[in-house]
């Protein structure tokens, strides 16, 4: 086992799901083999618009055939361990690439940064992870009865490495995941209720918004930002009780069983569309909308 990087856009003609799975031809059924039960870094490469780099950590629990097509294989997430980064890292740090294994013996940036699917030393996938899970200001989250408070002097590391002979393994806690959703999903939504438009900023300069899970974490929905959407109290609370929803083009979706409809209307903003990000890639994905209809969503 051992750590790797993945490439991946948000326009890749593979069928990717980050937190899922992750679609690869045979040329590199080695590479993602040996990560099989370890983590992966994922990348976006510097041609992709507005990269992010080295954005988020999963762990691969197997890999199989892919069976739609012949020759592809599908390297399989391990359900709740992605995790976005707070702080997307760039390629180049201060003294130069932060993977310093793509280095060549003369320093120079080798054709093995290329390669859509690598291995990374343990040195560099703990760098590049302390860059990616530090928190200058943690936002801290809404005091409603609603909202799963933190215990922000919890004594338990948020992360952790783990040296085991010559390995080091990564531990994530609970309450550096919630910390690391809402600061993503809040600066994706610019900090605004995506259901009322609303952008309340409370006497300590802290967000009057959540950040909601579309599918719920104790359902097995992962902490991925396309399965979040930035919510105000009363929004959150109706939406976790299926008396609201979004329909796949965002449309807000009312239940008939709302015992104020006129009400609700009124709160909603006035597209009748719940605000997206700006980045098409943030955006909620289907998948995890058409769950909170089918499963959450009273008609």
């Amino acid at each position: 086992m051992g750590f790797g990087v993945f490439i991946h856009r948000s326009d890749s003609i593979y069928d990717d799901s980050p937190a899922e799975q992750y679609q690869f031809p045979s040329q590199y059924l080695r590479r993602v083999e040996a990560c099989i039960g370890d983590w992966i870094i994922y990348y976006e490469p510097s041609k992709v618009a507005e990269t992010r780099g080295y954005f988020a950590i999963a762990r691969v629990q197997q890999v199989i055939p892919d069976p739609a097509i012949s020759g592809m294989y599908l390297a399989l997430i391990e359900p709740g361990s992605y995790l976005d980064f707070a702080n997307p890292v760039s390629f180049n740090g201060p003294t130069g690439p932060v993977e310093r294994g793509v280095l060549n013996e003369q320093g120079r940036i080798s054709g093995r940064a290329q390669a859509a699917v690598r291995p990374i030393s343990p040195d560099d996938f703990n760098r590049i992870c302390e860059l990616g899970l530090a928190e200058s200001a943690p936002l801290l989250p809404r005091r409603d009865g609603d909202v799963r408070q933190l215990d922000l002097n919890e004594t338990q590391m948020p992360f952790r490495f783990e040296q085991q002979r010559d390995r080091v393994s990564l531990t994530v806690s609970r309450i550096l995941r919630d910390r690391v959703f809402r600061r993503v999903v809040l600066r994706a939504y610019d900090e605004r209720c995506a259901i009322t438009g609303l952008k309340l900023i409370n006497g300590m300069g802290r967000a009057e918004v959540a950040a909601a899970h579309i599918r719920p974490v104790d359902a097995n929905g992962p902490d991925i930002i396309n399965n979040g959407v930035a919510l105000s109290g009363t929004a959150h609370w109706m939406f976790d009780r299926g008396l609201i929803s979004l329909a796949d083009n965002l449309e807000i979706l009312i239940s008939r069983q709302t015992n104020d409809l006129d009400g609700v209307r009124s709160m909603i903003n006035k597209t009748g569309h719940a605000i997206a990000p700006q980045r098409a890639s943030d955006h909620p994905h289907p998948h995890f909308l058409r769950w909170h209809r089918e499963h959450c969503f009273k008609q």
